[in-house]
C-alpha cells in the first residue's frame, strides 16, 4: 500500500510541474512561435525537450538527495544566493499569476459569456478552495492530474481536425530553415524555467518522497514531468500548424484561441475556453504553492502559517490582473525572464552536488553534470542572442 501511495504522490508532482508548464503563457507562445517559424518550430521543440530533461534531472536529484528546498541549498552553496533566487523566483512566480488567472478568467469568458473579470475572481476563489481544504497536498495532486488529463486530450482532438503536415513538421525536426534563440530561451524558459521546474522537487519535498533510496523514483517523475508537458506542446504545435500551412493568419489578440476556431469552428473555441479555463487555474495552483515554497524556510511564521499565505498570493494575483487588465505581452516576457532564471538555478544546484555538506555521501553522474553545465552554457549564450534580437529589434 505504502509504495502505491508513493507512486501518487510522485504521479501528483510530475503533473503538478507539467500544469505549471501547460499555463496561459504555454498555448501563446506555442501559438506565436509556430506563426513565426512555420514548421522549423519543430527543431526548437526537439531542441528545448533535450535541455528540459537534463535541467529537471540535475534540479530534481540534487534537491531530493539534499532533502532541502532550492533556497536553502543557495544559501549553502554561498550565503545569500538563496534569498536573491528566491525573490527572482517569487517575483516572476507572482508576474505569471496574474497572467494565469486572466488565463482562467477569458477561459470562463469564452465558456458562459460572462466578464474575463468575473471569470478571474470565480478561478481564483476555486483554487483559493484547494488550498482551504485540510488536505491540501492530496486535493493539489488529484487536481493537477485532473487538468492534466483535460488538456492533453482536448489538444489531441483539435491537433487531429486542423489536418497538419507531419511529414514536414518530422522533416524540419532535423532540419530547420529558421531558427529563434528568442523562442527557444522562452520555450525552455516556459517549460523548466523560473518557479516551474521545482513545483515537483519541492511538492516531493514535502511528501518526505527523498533521499539516495528514492532516486529512481525521482528520475522517473522528473522525465514523467517533462514527457507530459512535451507532449502537450507538440499537439499544440502541430494543431497550430495544421490551421497556418492552410494560409490562415492567426488573430495577435488572441492566437491561441484562433488555432482552436479556425481548426473546429464554434465548437474549437469551446473547446479552447475549457483548455485555457484548466490551463489557467491549475498553473494559478502550482505558481502560488511554488513561489511560496521558496519563502517558507526563511521563518517559523512562514511555515506556520504557509496556506494562509498561498492564499494570500493568489488573492493579491488576482486584484493585480483586475486593478491592471490584461497582460498579453507580459506572458511572453516572464517566459524570456524565466530562461534567464534557469542557468543561475541550475548552476547553483549543479555546484551544490559536490558540496559534502550538504549532499553527504552521494555521487553526482558525470554525465549529469557535464550535460548540466552544457545547458547552463547554452540557456547563456541564448540569454545573450535573444537580448542582441531585442536591441536590434528582430
Amino acid at each position: 500500500m505504502k509504495n502505491k501511495y508513493n507512486w501518487s504522490v510522485l504521479l501528483g508532482a510530475a503533473f503538478l510541474m507539467a500544469s505549471s508548464a501547460i499555463g496561459p503563457g504555454f498555448l501563446t507562445q506555442t501559438a506565436v512561435f509556430t506563426q513565426q517559424l512555420g514548421a522549423s518550430f519543430a527543431f526548437v521543440i526537439l531542441l528545448s525537450i533535450v535541455l528540459d530533461a537534463i535541467a529537471q534531472l540535475n534540479i530534481w536529484r540534487i534537491i531530493a538527495v539534499a532533502d532541502k528546498p532550492a533556497q536553502d541549498i543557495a544559501n549553502k552553496v554561498f550565503p545569500g544566493l538563496g534569498y536573491f533566487i528566491s525573490f527572482l523566483v517569487f517575483l516572476g512566480g507572482l508576474a505569471f499569476n496574474i497572467g494565469n488567472i486572466a488565463g482562467a478568467g477569458l477561459g470562463l469568458n469564452v465558456l458562459f459569456g460572462i466578464s474575463v473579470g468575473q471569470g478571474a475572481v470565480i478561478s481564483a476563489i476555486m483554487a483559493i478552495g484547494i488550498f482551504i481544504y485540510r488536505e491540501a497536498g492530496k486535493a493539489m495532486d488529484l487536481f493537477a492530474k485532473c487538468m492534466g488529463l483535460i488538456k492533453i486530450l482536448l489538444a489531441l482532438f483539435i491537433a487531429y481536425t486542423s489536418s497538419p503536415p507531419l511529414a514536414e513538421a518530422a522533416l524540419r525536426s532535423v532540419n530547420p530553415t529558421q531558427f529563434s534563440f528568442t523562442a527557444v530561451l522562452t520555450i525552455v524558459g516556459g517549460t523548466v524555467g523560473g518557479y516551474i521546474t521545482f513545483s515537483g522537487a519541492h511538492r516531493l519535498l514535502d511528501a518526505r518522497q527523498t533521499g539516495i533510496a528514492n532516486l529512481g523514483a525521482v528520475n522517473k517523475g522528473a522525465l514523467s514531468a517533462i514527457g507530459l508537458a512535451s507532449v502537450m506542446r507538440l499537439l499544440l504545435f502541430i494543431a497550430a500548424l495544421g490551421v497556418v500551412s492552410k494560409g490562415f493568419t492567426l488573430d495577435a489578440g488572441n492566437p491561441a484561441a484562433s488555432v482552436f476556431k479556425l481548426a473546429s469552428g464554434e465548437i474549437g473555441y469551446k473547446i479552447f475556453g475549457v483548455v485555457i479555463w484548466a490551463a489557467g487555474i491549475s498553473s494559478v495552483v502550482g505558481s502560488a504553492y511554488t513561489s511560496i515554497s521558496f519563502i517558507k524556510s526563511f521563518h517559523p511564521l512562514i511555515l506556520k502559517f504557509n496556506r494562509a499565505i498561498i492564499i494570500g498570493f493568489i488573492t493579491v494575483s488576482c486584484v493585480i490582473f483586475i486593478l491592471i487588465g490584461k497582460p498579453v505581452k507580459v506572458l511572453l516576457t516572464v517566459g524570456a525572464i524565466n530562461g534567464f532564471i534557469l542557468p543561475i538555478a541550475l548552476g547553483v544546484m549543479l555546484v551544490a552536488a559536490y558540496r559534502t555538506k550538504i549532499i553527504a555521501s552521494y555521487k553526482q553522474p558525470l554525465w549529469l553534470t557535464l550535460t548540466g553545465w552544457g545547458v547552463v552554457l547554452t540557456m547563456v549564450w541564448m540569454s545573450y542572442g535573444t537580448i542582441l534580437q531585442m536591441i536590434n529589434g528582430e
